[in-house]
């Protein structure tokens, strides 16, 4: 399961070679005293897809022992409890209406872009705010957010070309966001994802908190804090995402579209509603902030249904099936069907459904991307429209996902850029232009 960046994806094929974390202090400062570089530890994060669907990458390769578990382990809650969703994300007690997915993960919505309009002035400059800097250590935190930009940078390079068109204040958080989720994914799809455990991810959420309460551990963690005290974004798409860790460690098999809905949520919408309070609403835009949330979660289900199908058999090899089972039902399959690999004409009858599924959600996505500030839609148009063509070249392959991995190749990748700008370019529709319509 690697996380689907929604906003933030470069679907590259890339494989990740090392991840670095900063040497915990031993007498338990959080800041000034555990900003010390292990000279083990050269990159910080993994590759620039961040995305969700199972997929495996070599990474966190080569490190101490020491290491391997310490930033699991070095924060709580101050109550010593765990943290847990909001209501509108638990199962409904007995004897209540059982929500469908889509309205729990809507409230969700609701409350962030409630955030943003208590929060957000529409002349609100984000470029002329100075930096803050940590008491007793000059320019740290530019220098949390320069790895973070390394990272994205060597990692990310298509979107990372993108953000450079963003103001300074808006890219940086961009980045800070990039390496908190590609270290949330590693948890359970890097090598040592066989030793986690949900108290494991307990600790990281309660990291999380701390994070969100001005108190970070290490200098990524300090990048993340800064950015969420500077921009309108909620905790609980930060948590939600780890809860579709904790699903991964238990849950292979969806037993409908509706469950595969909240799981796609956990694991790749969350990211377009942390992303969009950084990228902006254009100011000459009449859409609700409601509808352009709505989109980018939207675009991260288009996403990652686009990864679940691309790697159907990776999946199978490790005994997970991320595909609706009562649909495979319906179109006369089984989990054997699955493992046995073969492309049957029922096969591709139910791909074509599926891939049917997945560019809906993609172009209704679409929408949301046009509202988005002049100044961050570049990157994005580029995510979407080389994800798309992933659909294609499953149909390219002749629906065999078993043994074929589809992606899109660099010249492709080189032409979409273009395309990408100029879509990027486009205004959204103004008040004037609706009266005209």
């Amino acid at each position: 399961m690697s996380v689907a960046m929604l906003w933030v994806v470069s679907p590259t094929s890339e494989v990740f070679n090392g991840v670095g974390f900063l040497e915990p202090a031993r007498d338990g400062n959080r800041i000034l005293d555990s900003f010390r570089y292990s000279s083990r530890c050269k990159n910080v994060i993994s590759d620039g897809s961040l995305n969700k669907g199972r997929k495996k990458r070599q990474s966190f390769s080569s490190m101490n022992a020491d290491l391997r578990y310490a930033f699991l382990g070095c924060s709580s809650l101050e109550n010593g409890g765990r943290l847990s969703l909001t209501s509108s994300m638990v199962a409904s007690p007995a004897g209540e209406i059982a929500l469908t997915s889509e309205q729990k993960v809507y409230d969700v919505i609701l409350k962030q872009a409630a955030l943003v309009k208590r929060r957000l002035k529409p002349d609100e400059d984000l470029d002329v705010k100075p930096d803050i800097v940590l008491p007793g250590s000059l320019g740290l935190l530019s220098e949390a957010y320069d790895r973070c930009r390394e990272v994205c940078a060597e990692y990310a390079k298509t979107f990372y070309l993108g953000t450079l068109l963003m103001t300074r204040e808006r890219r940086t958080a961009i980045w800070a966001i990039y390496v908190w989720c590609r270290r949330t994914d590693e948890l359970v799809d890097g090598p040592n994802a066989s030793h986690i455990t949900p108290m494991a991810l307990d600790r990281w959420e309660a990291r999380l908190e701390d994070i969100f309460r001005g108190r970070p551990f290490d200098m990524l963690d300090a990048a993340l804090a800064d950015t969420v005290s500077r921009f309108p974004v909620d905790i609980q798409p930060f948590r939600d995402m780890i809860e579709g860790m904790r699903m991964d460690l238990w849950k292979s098999r969806y037993k409908n579209f509706d469950e595969l809905y909240l799981y796609c949520y956990y694991v790749a919408g969350t990211v377009g509603l942390m992303s969009v309070p950084i990228m902006g609403i254009a100011p000459e835009s009449q859409a609700t902030t409601e509808s352009v949330y709505n989109n980018a979660l939207e675009l991260g289900l288009a996403n990652q249904l686009t990864n679940i199908l691309r790697d159907v058999g990776e999946d199978a090899r490790r005994g997970r099936i991320y595909l609706p089972q009562d649909e495979l039902a319906q179109a006369g399959l089984s989990e054997e069907d699955i493992f046995a690999g073969k492309v049957t004409d029922k096969w591709r009858v139910f791909m074509k459904k599926q891939i049917k599924r997945a560019r809906k959600f993609f172009d209704d996505a679409e929408n949301g991307v046009k509202e988005l500030s002049s100044a961050s839609r570049w990157p994005v148009w580029a995510s979407l429209l080389l994800y798309r063509q992933i659909l294609d070249e499953i149909e390219a392959n002749d629906y065999n996902n078993f043994t074929r991995r589809a992606y899109v190749g660099k010249p492709k990748k080189i032409l979409a850029l273009p395309v990408a700008y100029a879509k990027s370019l486009v205004p959204p529709r103004s008040s004037c232009a609706l009266l005209n319509t």
